[in-house]
């Protein structure tokens, strides 16, 4: 399998709580949880979870794009969202941007995120062929 690769994407909770945003091992790929917290704290699409859906899936894309990969490679997300209701808008960004690429996916809901106005948190494994 070879080398282990942990990168951070410089967020401030990643150092603090002591866990890596993408982690590559041979073709296999872990992004860690990613939300609409831009580097600077600002959260973006305030009370918009599809707009926080895309600006979670933009972080993943950048997290693989450091390893080598993109969404293309992505073969599994799981989504958590602060309200069910909310699940369509969610649906739409995801399936504007894995549409195609169809991962197995797992949606389900949580009494809240780590910031209270994130509405939306998404992880990704993924699989690098000829990796």
């Amino acid at each position: 399998m070879g080398d282990v690769e942990r990168h951070g994407s410089g967020g401030a909770w990643e150092a603090q709580v002591g866990y890596s945003r993408v982690v590559r091992a041979g073709a296999h790929v872990w992004v860690a949880g990613c939300t609409a917290s831009g580097e600077d704290g600002v959260v973006l699409g305030l009370g918009d979870a599809e707009a926080q859906a895309h600006a979670a899936i933009d972080a993943i894309e950048r997290a693989l794009a450091t390893v080598g990969g993109a969404l293309a490679d992505v073969v599994r997300t799981r989504v958590f969202v602060t309200d069910i209701d909310r699940w369509q808008d969610v649906g739409r960004a995801h399936g504007a941007r894995f549409g195609d690429i169809r991962p197995v996916t797992t949606m389900v809901e949580v009494s809240r995120l780590i910031d209270p106005r994130l509405l939306v948190e998404i992880e990704a494994d993924a699989f690098l062929a000829g990796g």
